[in-house]
C-alpha cells in the first residue's frame, strides 16, 4: 500500500461576492478532484485545536499526526531545524521576516516584496554583521522568511504576526524581552535602506524553543518523504525524521513547480518510500495577498498539474490511499488565517467511500475531527 498526503495550503475559506457567493474550492474548476471525491470519505478536520494560534506551524504538525497540543513549542524553532539548527537549551529563535512597514507604522507588506532567496541572503549576512553578537545571530532562510537566535531570556515577548497585520497599524512587541526586539527592528532599517530590496526592516514573532517529537517511522511504522518549499513544513520533516526531497524549482509561491513536485512524490514511492507528502503554499499566499484569481488557479493547477498525472501512475504502484486537506483556512477577505475546522477528503482505490463535494459547504454538516487523527486514519487498514 502506498500513501500520499496532499496539503494545498491555506486553500479553505468563505463565500465571496467576487465568485458569485461560492469559495475558491467551489469556483475552482477541478475536475479530478471532483472525481475522487464522488468516490471518497470527505469531513471536516479540527488542524488548529481550541485556544492555539492558527499558523501553518500549528496546522501542518496536526497534518503530519502530532498533536500541537503536546509539542508545539512556538514557529520559529521548526523553522530552525529546517536550516539544521539545533538550539541548546539557552536558546531561543525567532521567525524574522523582512516586511515593508510605511513611515505611519501601517504593515504594508509582510512578505517585504517576496525578495529572491539570494538577495535576501545578502542582506541577512549584512544583519549579521552589523547587529549580530552576544548571543544573537542571523541565519538565512528562504525569500522572506528568516531566522534570528537569541539567548533564552529573549522568549518572553508577546509578538503579533506579520500576516496579521497587512494594511494595519503595526503591532509592537509587548513583554519582557521587548525593547531587546524592538532594539534590533529599529536598527535593522538602516540596514535595509542600503539594500536594492523593498522591505523596510526585519518583524521579529514566533519565538520558542526547540521541540522534541518522535521519528515518523518509529511513530506509524513506515517510511516517509516530503516535498515543499517552505522552512516550516521542511522543520517538520527534519524534526521527524522524513526525508526530505529537494527540488530547486519549487518557490513557495505562485509559480511553484506543480509537476515537480507531483514527480517527486512518484519517485520516492517507487524507490521506496511508504508514504509521501506533496505540500504547495500558493493556495496560502494568494490568501494573504487576497488574490482571488490566484488562489482559484492554485486550486486548479494542483488538479491540472499534480493529481490528474498523480493518480494514474499511483493505480501503476498497486493499490493506494491519499488524504487532502489544507492547515487551516485563509480567507481572501481577511487576508490571514483562522482556526476554522477545513475540509478533508481520504480516498482508497480499492474501497468506494459514501462520497460527495470536496468543499467548505459539501462537509459542513459533517462531524468535527481532531487533525492530527488523520494520519492514523490514513494508515489504517480498516
Amino acid at each position: 500500500m502506498k500513501y500520499v498526503v496532499c496539503v494545498p495550503d491555506g486553500c479553505a475559506d468563505e463565500p465571496l461576492a467576487e465568485l458569485g457567493g461560492r469559495t475558491p474550492l467551489q469556483a475552482a474548476h477541478t475536475p479530478t478532484i471532483d472525481r475522487l471525491a464522488a468516490r471518497s470519505t470527505l469531513g471536516r478536520a479540527a488542524v488548529i485545536p481550541t485556544g492555539m494560534p492558527p499558523g501553518s506551524d500549528v496546522g501542518n504538525m496536526s497534518i503530519f499526526g502530532y498533536d500541537p497540543a503536546r509539542y508545539h513549542t512556538g514557529r520559529a524553532p521548526i523553522e530552525a531545524a529546517a536550516l539544521g539548527l539545533r538550539l541548546r537549551p539557552d536558546q531561543v529563535a525567532y521567525r524574522c521576516n523582512l516586511s515593508t512597514v510605511g513611515p505611519d507604522g501601517t504593515m504594508i507588506d509582510f512578505a517585504g516584496g517576496h525578495p529572491s532567496t539570494e538577495a535576501a541572503a545578502a542582506v541577512i549576512a549584512e544583519l549579521q554583521a552589523e547587529l549580530g553578537g552576544d548571543g544573537v545571530e542571523f541565519h538565512p532562510g528562504v525569500q522572506y522568511r528568516h531566522i534570528m537566535v537569541a539567548p533564552a531570556d529573549w522568549a518572553e515577548a508577546e509578538c503579533a504576526p506579520p500576516h496579521d497585520l497587512t494594511g494595519r497599524p503595526a503591532i509592537w512587541p509587548t513583554g519582557p524581552a521587548a525593547p531587546q526586539l524592538q532594539r534590533l527592528m529599529d536598527a535593522s532599517r538602516d540596514v535595509l535602506a542600503g539594500s536594492d530590496l523593498d522591505a523596510s526592516q526585519i518583524w521579529l514573532w514566533g519565538q520558542g524553543f526547540q521541540p522534541q517529537m518522535p521519528s515518523f517511522r518509529s511513530t506509524y511504522g513506515v517510511q516517509a518523504g516530503l516535498v515543499t518549499a517552505v522552512d516550516l513544513v521542511r522543520g517538520l520533516g527534519v524534526l521527524t525524521e522524513i526525508d526530505i526531497v529537494d527540488l530547486a524549482t519549487a518557490t513557495g509561491w505562485y509559480d511553484t513547480d506543480y509537476e515537480g513536485k507531483r514527480d517527486c512524490a512518484l519517485q520516492a514511492l517507487e524507490a521506496g518510500a511508504d508514504l509521501f507528502i506533496i505540500h504547495v503554499e500558493a493556495t496560502d499566499e494568494a490568501g494573504h495577498a487576497g488574490n482571488v484569481e490566484e488562489k482559484v488557479r492554485a486550486l486548479e493547477n494542483w488538479d491540472a498539474r499534480i493529481l490528474a498525472d498523480l493518480l494514474p501512475a499511483l493505480d501503476d504502484l498497486g493499490p493506494w490511499r491519499l488524504l487532502m486537506l489544507p492547515d487551516h483556512a485563509t480567507p481572501l477577505a481577511t487576508r490571514t488565517h483562522s482556526s476554522d475546522p477545513v475540509p478533508f477528503l481520504l480516498a482508497d482505490s480499492a474501497i468506494d467511500g459514501p462520497g460527495g463535494s470536496y468543499t467548505e459547504a459539501g462537509v459542513a454538516a459533517a462531524p468535527v475531527v481532531a487533525g492530527h487523527e488523520l494520519m492514523g486514519r490514513l494508515l489504517s487498514a480498516s
